[in-house]
Formats: C-alpha cells, structure tokens, sequence
C-alpha cells in the first residue's frame, strides 16, 4: 500500500475513523491492495465472501442478475465505502455483482481482522449495522429488485476454492503402493497439477503427471514413501511441465484419510495427538489408515513449515441417525468396540450434493437427493437436506451394493457355513469377500463392467446374471432411500460406471416410474463427459442427474473451510471462555392462522401465558392433543405467535408412543416430515406433514456470531461441564437481529445429561462453517 493510501485510509473512510491511526495501520498492514480496471468484475453474485471491501479509489456498480434482459442496478460505491459487510455477518453468498465503474483501487480486510478487530469496535459495528439496514431497505422499495435479490442462488460459488487468503494446496492420497496428489492454487486457478506414483516399493515405480503446462512420464528407481515424496515434488517443479516455482510455494496440505470412526466428524488439522488417533482407527480399517498415517508422516517431513488437514471419507455421514448406525448385536460391541456403520465415499457424496444443488440453483438443504457413487467401490447415500441420514456401506467399505471385486450385502450365516464345511478361516473369508466376489466373482470374467457388459451383450450367461445383481441392488437401495426420507427430489449418478454406463443406469432405474422417477432414454445415451448431465424425462417429478464427482477437489475445499475455522478460532478468544446459556426444549406446538380458528373457534386469537427467552416469542395459555397412529399426548403448549405452517415439535422419546419417526431437523424446515391429527376444543386438524424433532441450535444476534467466529448455519461442538464434561456434537447456529443468546436442547438429552435451564457450555470447536 502506497502512502497515498494510507493518507486516504486515514482521512477519508467513514468505517475506519472510529480507530485510532496505529490502529488503522495495523488494519492496512493486515489486507490486500488490488487494481482493477474499468468492467472487470470486482465480486459476483453467489460468491462466498471472505473479505471486506474498503474503495480507496474509483466507483463500483451493484447490479443484480435478471431473469430479463441485462441486469437491475442496485447502486453504487463511491471511494471510502466499503462492500462484503452483510455477507461477511450472515455467511450467506453475496447477492450481486460488483463492477468497476471506473479504475478502482480496493483494501480487501480478511474476515479475521474484519471480526476480530472492526466489529470489536462499538462505532465501526453500528456503522456497519447502519450501512446494512440502508442498502437492504433501498433495494427493497423496488419490486423488481425485491424479487431478483429473492432469486435462486446463482450458478457457481460453492465449489469455488476460495479462502480469507491466497492459499496453494495439495492433496494427498496415499495408498498402499501408490501416492496419488492434485495441486490446486485458489488465486490462479489454472495453475493445477494432478499426478501419481505407482509400485511404491516394488520394482518399476513410475511417475505420471498432468499440468497445465503438458504431461511428464517418469520411471523411478525402487523406492519406499520418502522416494515418491521426493519425485512428486521434482514434478511439480519440474522445469517444463511443473506449476510450482519452488517446492516451498505449497501453503497447505490435505490429506485423504479413510477412516474417522465416531472421533473425527469433520476435517481437523493435523498435530501429532490427531495422528495418533488416526492409527488408532487403524483396527477399524487396517488396509486405509496405517497407510495414510504413513504417507502424513512423510508429507509432514518433507512439508514442514505449512499446516497439513486430514479429511475423513467417514465425517459426511457423521449425522446418520442411530437408527440407521447401529447393527443387530449385543449393544456392548458398539460401546466397546466401534462397531457400527460409518459409510464411506464422503468426499464424493458431499461434492456431488453440492454440485447437483448449484446446477439446480437450489441449495442442498431445500432436497432430498439420492447419490448413486458407482464405481469398482460403489455405494449410495440418502441425503436429506443437506445431511447423510443413511448409506450403504458400513463398518467396512464391504457392506451395500455388489462392487468390483467385493461380495456387498451377504447374510452373516455363510461365514460359519463355509467354516464348517470349507475349513474356511476369517482370513480366506475376508480376501474371498474382498478379492474374489463382486461382478469378478459372479461373472468369472473381469471386476470391470465395461468388460462385463461387453460379455453381457455377446450373451454370455454369468456376465448377464452379474449386470443384472448389480442393478437390482441399486434399484432396491435407491426405493430403501425414497421410503427413508419419505420422498426424493433428485437421484444422481457418479463415478466411474454411474457416470459411464447408460446401460446400468436406465436397468437400475427401470420400474421406479411409480415412484416418479421417469428416464429420458435419449438424454440418458447422449450425456456428456465432465458436465453435469439432466437425463430424466420432461415433467417427470424427481430429476435425475449425472454428476461428475471431483474427490480430490472437495479434500481441497474441505482444507481451506478447515483453515478458515482455524483463523477464527486463534481470533477469538470467545470461543473458548465465554459461556453460552442452555435452555431445555420441551414438546411444543406452532400453529397457523387457520389452524388456530379450526381449533378454538372463528375469530381465537392466541392468549399469551409467558414471554420466552427469544423476543417477541411466547408460551400461550392454549394446549392442545397429538394424535399419531399409535397414540396420544395430551396437553401440549402451542407457542405463539401464529406462523405461516403448522409444526410440532416433539421429543426423541415420544415418537414411539405416537408412532411417528419424524426427522430431526431445523425448525421451519418441515418438507417431507411426517402429520399428525392435533385435537382442540372446536375441533381437530389432520396436518399432513410438520412433525420433527428439533436439531439442536443456539440462537445469536450476528455481533455474537462475530464474537464466536461463527455464522448462520455453522454447526459447532459445545462442551458442558458438570458432574463429568460432555460434548455435544452438531449444534447448529442461528443467527437473527432478534434473537437473545441461547442454546436449546431437547428434553430426552437434557435429562440424559442432567441438565436443566440455567446450565452453561462452551464452543469447544467448529464442525462445519456455514
């Protein structure tokens, strides 16, 4: 930054004259400075912000995307206002485009110094809350722009590698004779790498890599990890076809870990007390984590001074439900032992939600989406709005649909059967499952469906009786799923067969019409490699895509969500030491307008009986009956005031005494829940869906998010101490204006953990940033 700049800084902002000039210089020596010129595109709608805009010089245009022709102004910025504010406190994407007007000159001030030291300071915040409420209301006044800011979320964003800060990342995926990587620059995005080692520590270890700047073959003398280690990085620097100056230019690594068990429910960065849990998990996958536990200790040698992220396959399906977890058995092996289903393919389920909801311009938590990842490892995962709520594979990655060369789904019986009448041990059990059955087993031709189905067409018998096991289970798992969530909205193919094979797909799908699933057959033929491909029928009410899956891509996205937490949390000093106020959540009723009448008569109003902690919310003295299938519960509290939908809140525990198995969701959010009939003193309701049980939450008003490091729709750990210290895992944030500070919990887990009103926890750490 010039002088000239740091003269405007401290004259000429608004924002900043609330600090002192020392302070303002802190600020300046903390950000960026960019140019840009007239045109050029300053932020696009729909892009994650991580940076607070300061125009030093120029004028920057707000336009908003139109379904019409051209785009709606929204307004302008003159130099010495400032952008990014209203996303910065709510974590949503921004809503419009900016464009240089004129030659700009921008302070971009990373979220960290943005919460940590402006919205510390009372006058900068309520500038800022000020400036916010301003741009919101002028924006309203006009219907057309009113709806355009409404619109569907843009294409584009999510899958965006994009941080608070330039980062230049590496992924690392370590296997137990090879050493696959992909290297990612969030700033020059063309500047990519991917690559691989293979026979590590047999003869004829071989590099192969592709850039952006061509394609290196290598053969390597006989090695062991550090060797691969060492050619990886002489590629990537590789005079001709590397990307990287010098082999210090890495700023982060991210590590592909397979197994996380119940410890690890998101990304973590990687110190030596995670690495040994990591080798730990190793009796929970002991052909995966030893390995990548062998290739972290490597990278970290030869990548020292940067932070290393261990991404976890299993921590997308962290939110199963323990209905669908937890096994047949002795309820001691799960306690002692581990022994549950974790599921696998995470990064891939979690990168093809996202990439079907951009393509859509919904966002995953508006669906219900079923990920069919088909591949020599297959399995498929029910999504519901946002959240793995059951998968295929389990314990193991052997659980689930027939794959390449594994058995899938195989009554435990045969084990002790082929004991005593094979002299079969657990070891030859295990290769046969895992080397010896599948489509190769079953065929007796190959572990490939290309070559499967090329035998299937020339009519051979086995390899016919092979394609078709293999569809009928994906058509079962995918009408499992749709009666799971009660509904579906999208199914999407991936993978190596899912996205290749029109064949499986149209079998796999073939009789699922009364479910709504209705296939295009020439859309399905026709679909085009690397793009998101829709193949279902015009009208047909589920969709059905064709989603090319980037695992490589999410470890990197996950890296950098991963340091972005980090930032915050060494921000704020919060997040450790002050406490957040914990309300227990008893079972409750919101009702409508019209429900309100139909059940206590033409023109009721609702009485109020106790204000509640959040602001104009209150208990009524009204109360009403829950009716299910099974049974009743009387005398539970309405809430007021009235909403636009009925929704009943009930706990874990009384879902067997109504029996109903309602989702565990966000309140409001009631697509796809189950109903109930509601009993009154005028008469009954019979609503047709709005029973969940609450997800736990903590209410904040945005300067408490900022004050956490946190934002709306962040899902944190809270630790609670007592008798003994507990966590609570999950915890969904939500930030409103409006709401006073608060956790709520439900009844069943407060009295598990001896809890009343009153009790006090701490975020112990950020699971998912929004």
């Amino acid at each position: 930054m010039t002088a000239s700049d740091l003269a405007f800084v401290n004259t000429s902002v608004p924002l900043l004259s609330h600090f002192t000039e020392a302070q303002r210089r802190d600020l300046v020596e903390g950000s960026l400075v960019r140019d840009y010129q007239v045109g050029e595109v300053i932020l696009h709608g729909g892009d994650e912000v991580h940076l607070l805009g300061v125009l030093l010089e120029g004028v920057i245009h707000g336009l908003i995307p139109s379904s019409g022709a051209g785009a709606l102004p929204l307004g302008e910025i003159q130099a010495g206002g400032t952008f990014g504010e209203l996303a910065l406190m709510s974590g949503d994407p921004a809503v419009a485009d900016l464009v240089a007007a004129t030659p700009c000159r921008i302070m971009l001030v990373p979220l960290t110094l943005f919460q940590s030291r402006i919205m510390a300071n009372p006058g900068a915040a309520q500038l800022i809350a000020l400036t916010v409420s301003t741009r919101v209301q002028l924006a309203l006044q006009d219907p057309a722009r009113a709806a355009a800011l409404n619109r569907k979320p843009a294409e584009g964003g999510p899958l965006e590698l994009k941080g608070e800060r330039p980062e230049r990342i590496l992924v690392i995926n370590c296997g137990s004779s090879s050493l696959k990587y992909r290297y990612f620059d969030s700033e020059t995005p063309e500047l990519s790498a991917g690559g691989q080692v293979e026979r590590i520590g047999q003869p004829g270890m071989r590099l192969s890599q592709k850039s952006a700047k061509g394609e290196l073959q290598q053969d390597l003398p006989s090695g062991g990890f550090a060797e691969a280690f060492q050619a990886m990085q002489s590629a990537l620097v590789h005079p001709e076809s590397g990307v990287l100056k010098d082999r210090a230019a890495v700023t982060v690594v991210g590590h592909r870990v397979v197994h996380g068990g119940e410890k690890f429910s998101s990304a973590t960065i990687i110190d030596d007390a995670v690495l040994a849990e990591i080798e730990a998990l190793g009796a929970l996958a002991p052909l995966h984590n030893p390995v990548n536990a062998a290739g972290i200790r490597e990278a970290r040698r030869a990548f020292p001074g940067v932070p290393h992220v261990a991404v976890f396959d299993t921590a997308f399906h962290a939110t199963l439900p323990s209905q669908a977890y937890l096994y047949g058995l002795p309820h001691e092996y799960y306690e002692t032992k581990g022994v549950r289903r974790y599921g696998f393919h995470g990064s891939s389920h979690s990168y093809v939600t996202l990439a079907a909801a951009q393509h859509l311009r919904r966002r995953p938590r508006d669906l219900r989406i079923i990920s069919c990842h088909l591949g020599n490892g297959a399995s498929i995962c029910a999504i519901d709005h946002g959240r793995s709520v059951d998968t295929s594979m389990g314990l193991t990655p052997g659980e689930g649909l027939l794959m390449g060369t594994r058995c899938g789904d195989i009554d435990s019986g045969v084990a002790a059967h082929l004991a005593r009448t094979e002299g079969m041990g657990p070891e030859q059990f295990d290769e046969m499952l895992n080397k010896r059955s599948g489509l190769l087993g079953l065929s007796g031709i190959s572990s490939d469906m290309r070559e499967v189905e090329q035998a299937a067409e020339q009519g051979d018998p086995r390899a016919l009786t092979a394609l078709k096991v293999f569809c009928y289970r994906v058509r079962k798992y995918i009408g499992a799923y749709i009666a799971a969530m009660g509904g579906v909205d999208v199914v999407l193919f991936t993978a190596g067969i899912g996205q290749g094979s029109a064949g499986v797909r149209a079998t796999a799908l073939q009789g699922l019409g009364c479910m709504g699933i209705l296939l295009d057959e020439e859309l399905n033929r026709r679909v085009v490699s690397g793009v998101v491909s829709c193949i279902s029928a015009a009208g047909s009410p589920v969709t059905v895509l064709v989603v090319p899956t980037d695992e490589e891509r999410m470890i990197a996205r996950e890296t950098l969500r991963v340091l972005t937490r980090d930032y915050l949390v060494k921000a704020s000093d919060a997040c450790r030491d002050a406490p957040v106020p914990i309300e227990v959540s008893a079972h409750h009723i919101h009702l409508s307008a019209s429900d309100v009448e139909a059940l206590f008569g033409a023109g009721h109003e609702l009485t109020k009986h106790a204000d509640l902690s959040q602001p104009g919310q209150f208990a009524c003295k009204e109360q009403l009956t829950i009716v299910g299938p099974k049974g009743r519960i009387e005398r539970v509290r309405v809430l007021g005031p009235a909403r636009k939908a009925t929704q009943v809140e009930i706990a874990m525990t009384e879902q067997f005494k109504l029996g109903i198995q309602p989702p565990i969701r966000e309140s409001g959010d009631i697509d796809g829940s189950p109903g109930c009939t509601l009993e009154g003193p005028a008469g009954s309701v019979n609503i047709e869906r709005g029973v969940i049980c609450a997800l736990r939450h903590i209410h904040m008003t945005p300067a408490d998010a900022l004050r956490y490091g946190v934002r709306d729709k962040s899902s944190v750990r809270i630790r609670v101490q007592g008798e003994r210290e507990l966590i609570f895992g999950d915890v969904r944030i939500r930030v409103d204006p409006s709401y006073a500070l608060a956790m709520h919990i439900d009844t069943d887990e407060a009295n598990a953990a001896n809890l009343q009103n009153g009790a006090q926890g701490f975020i112990d750490g950020i699971q998912e940033d929004g």
